[in-house]
């Protein structure tokens, strides 16, 4: 893996919190910021994969974003009866 060197401003008591996690977790405070982004972009991946499949799961029900809520409530509705 290659690595790139990058500078970031971050607001003094960000930082200071970015630098007691880092201590009390023994890593230093680069390796802390990289795992951060990644689990930050795993996250987004995530979430988008679930609305692609969302998207996918209406479109062959023939439902739009405008039914979703009413579904959802039907559904409620029927579940407490």
């Amino acid at each position: 893996m290659t690595l790139s060197t990058v500078e970031l401003s971050f607001p003094d008591d960000l930082l200071f919190q970015i630098d007691q996690i880092a201590d009390n977790e023994s890593r230093t405070r680069d390796v802390l910021v990289r795992n951060a982004v990644e689990m930050y972009i795993k996250s987004k991946n995530d979430w988008q994969e679930c609305f692609n499949i969302g998207q996918k799961i209406g479109s062959n029900l023939e439902i739009s974003e405008d039914n979703v809520m009413d579904e959802i409530k039907a559904y409620r509705k029927e579940k407490n009866q």
